[in-house]
């Protein structure tokens, strides 16, 4: 079973292929706002390194949020396209598990915790607590401050990763179990044998109607032409 994997819910733009749960090749870019003009170019590119007709996907899994409103925008718009030009069923896994499952997969030996987190501007972040055995903190929008994780991490160790992990890390570090994962990079390759879980039990999203899971509601910024005041 052939499934394209679209991870576009932060700035990381990224896009895999797998077959039954492995990967077969992965390619992103962490260039700023380049999720409209790389990811069809990700996607034709995939084929051609695997040798691969588009038609012989079996479905498309992206990545449903949180995160970035107009990434994930981007990216469930072309799951989306590419499931109805096909005929094929759509597939959604939520960005955190993304992370956290794709970081058990990089550390193998590590059993503590995993606290995934996305930049949600000013000290608040998107986050979530996960061990290898599942959810252990369900995903929500925090402000984060000194003493947040302590219930956790006065019982384990927790490796928080993400660019939501980095601008906190100056509150959260003090604690000896805080440990932090900065080389950690969010990627669609995480979602091979999640999307592969949700096949095999058939968890499908309806194409119709399926939209990310924003969290916050999307708030425009005012545009502002100096010189002209009201």
């Amino acid at each position: 079973m052939n499934i394209l994997l679209l991870e576009t819910a932060t700035q990381i733009c990224s896009v895999a292929l797998e077959r039954n749960g492995k990967l077969l090749t992965e390619i992103h870019s962490d260039e700023p706002n380049a999720h409209s003009s790389r990811l069809s170019v990700f996607i034709e590119q995939i084929f051609k390194e695997t040798g691969l007709a588009m038609n012989t996907l079996d479905a498309v899994c992206v990545s449903s949020g949180p995160g970035s409103y107009t990434g994930l925008r981007i990216g469930v718009s072309s799951a989306k396209g590419i499931c109805y030009a096909l005929g094929k069923p759509l597939l959604a896994v939520p960005t955190m598990q993304n992370m956290a499952a794709y970081y058990f997969h990089l550390h193998p030996d590590y059993n503590g915790l995993v606290c995934p987190m996305i930049d949600a501007r000013r000290m608040e972040c998107y986050t979530a607590i996960y061990s290898r055995d599942g959810v252990v903190k369900e995903t929500t929008a925090e402000v984060i401050e000194a003493g947040i994780y302590d219930n956790w991490l006065n019982k384990s160790t927790v490796t928080f990763i993400g660019d939501g992990a980095e601008k906190t890390r100056q509150l959260l570090s003090i604690h000896p179990n805080a440990l932090y994962d900065t080389s950690f990079q969010i990627s669609a390759a995480g979602m091979a044998e999640l999307a592969e879980a949700k096949v095999q039990k058939g968890e499908f999203e309806d194409v119709a109607y399926f939209e990310p899971f924003y969290l916050k509601d999307f708030v425009a910024k005012k545009s502002v032409v100096h010189g002209l005041h009201k």
